[in-house]
């Protein structure tokens, strides 16, 4: 077979004359509304948590973190979250409820493989670097705090 020899311009050139054009309008109205509605539904959970069950409004939130995270891991594991995403683009990456679908999905998907090698070595594989940097940032953000505190 011929390697095909194409400049950087020639290449970018064919790369966007193949690729469909983003609605990106389109895009930016359907992350806003469903987004929005991730985080109503989030105001009307703690709401519902403060009045009904007359918690204070920071274990009414860490309620509703929890509602969210198993909200979102019911929705992947019955593959609706991913039909959802489809059409919400990136309404659905809000932190809490994106972090809890990147972490279920790939637990489900490698199950078959066992408990140890399947779900607990892979279900981390999406999630893993999005700890590890954000461990590693806060430490030094709170590295950089502490050192303008002492002067």
């Amino acid at each position: 077979m011929k390697a095909l020899n194409v400049s950087k311009k020639e290449y970018s050139k064919m790369a966007g004359d193949t690729s469909p054009a983003s609605p990106i309008w389109k895009d930016f109205f359907m992350a806003f509304v469903f987004g929005g509605a991730i985080c109503t539904l989030g105001q009307w959970l703690c709401n519902l948590y403060m009045s009904n069950f007359m918690l204070d409004k920071k274990t009414a939130n860490t309620w509703v973190s929890i509602t969210l995270i198993a909200l979102s891991a019911l929705l992947t594991a019955l593959d609706w979250y991913g039909k959802i995403a489809k059409h919400a683009g990136a309404g659905t990456i809000v932190p809490i409820t994106g972090f809890s679908n990147s972490i279920t999905a790939p637990a489900i998907e490698f199950k078959s493989e066992g408990h140890v090698f399947g779900i607990g070595a892979k279900m981390f594989i999406m999630a893993g670097p999005v700890i590890v940097y954000g461990t590693i940032a806060s430490m030094v953000y709170g590295l950089i705090v502490w050192l303008f505190k002492l002067y």
